[in-house]
């Protein structure tokens, strides 16, 4: 049988986060997350919302599944960048991710709903009022006019890995944008509110990778830390085979491979360009 081995290292800020203040924790684990669930985004509850997409983080013994959830930015303007594992040298490094007035470097990971794997599609700010991109968001019924659509096309493999790295892994490298993000500006670490909604994942056995086998029934979460009640989506389901080969062909693209269950983090909505540049177009202001 495989063992898993975790080493926990606290470390004095590096220059990579020096502008946050603040320690960064790395996990160190032998052997690779879980591939991406797929889960439907729930409806936005209320505007100047970010949306922060589900990860699978480690517990003492296994991994667990963070859901996807809507919060409030700490300051008008910040956007967030999601973490990512990283492989080095054979253990996998979870790079933690932070608050920032652009987005960096996330691995190249596809979290979907805008985080394409390089930058956030999903909206921007508009002095203190963040207007969305309905293509990626879900809106619903709730009362936000500042809106817009822009579609994002993929020009990429559709792909669930969820690692950056290693024989299996992601290969993208930081842009020179990515690299100044990450060296020249202001971080902050995760509100009170997303510390409590991971917390709250790592307690929940349901959310464990051992018992859900990769498809946790709360993938995503309209509140952060509430776990129950209207809002709540479950991943979608566990891709096979022929299920695997039924959405490559659909999609019209190749889907990236990794060990173990077969997923893709593939929304109904189109929403992939990695590389192009952020355009807004077909605003509609209150």
């Amino acid at each position: 049988m495989r063992t898993t081995r975790a080493v926990l290292i606290v470390l004095s800020a590096l220059a990579f986060f020096a502008s946050a203040a603040r320690a960064e924790v790395l996990i160190r684990i032998t052997t690779p997350p879980p591939p991406l669930p797929v889960y439907v985004q729930p409806v936005i509850p209320g505007p100047d919302l970010i949306w922060v997409p589900g990860y699978w983080a480690w517990g003492e013994f296994d991994y667990f599944w963070v859901p996807g959830t809507w919060v409030r930015a700490p300051a008008p303007g910040l956007l967030w960048t999601p973490g990512y594992w990283a492989w080095n040298d054979g253990i996998y490094v979870w790079r933690a991710g932070y608050w920032g007035p652009r987005v960096g470097f996330y691995g190249g990971v596809n979290y979907g709903f805008g985080y394409t794997g390089v930058g956030y599609y999903g909206g921007y700010w508009r002095d203190r009022v963040f207007v969305y991109n309905t293509a990626v968001t879900r809106v619903g019924s709730v009362q936000i006019t500042n809106v817009y659509t822009k579609t994002v096309i993929n020009n990429v493999s559709v792909t669930n890995v969820s690692y950056n790295g290693g024989p299996n892994g992601l290969k993208s490298q930081p842009t020179v944008q990515e690299q100044a993000a990450a060296l020249q500006d202001k971080h902050l670490p995760p509100t009170t509110l997303q510390t409590q909604h991971h917390e709250g994942a790592s307690k929940n056995r349901a959310l464990f990778a051992s018992v859900n086998h990769g498809k946790p029934g709360i993938a995503a979460t309209a509140k952060a830390a509430d776990y129950s009640g209207q809002g709540v989506t479950a991943a979608r389901g566990v891709y096979g085979a022929q299920q695997h080969a039924n959405l490559r062909d659909m999609a019209g693209k190749k889907v990236g491979r990794a060990d173990g269950p077969k997923f893709a983090n593939v929304p109904k909505q189109p929403h992939r360009n990695p590389r192009a540049p952020q355009h807004h177009d077909k605003k509609t202001n209150p």
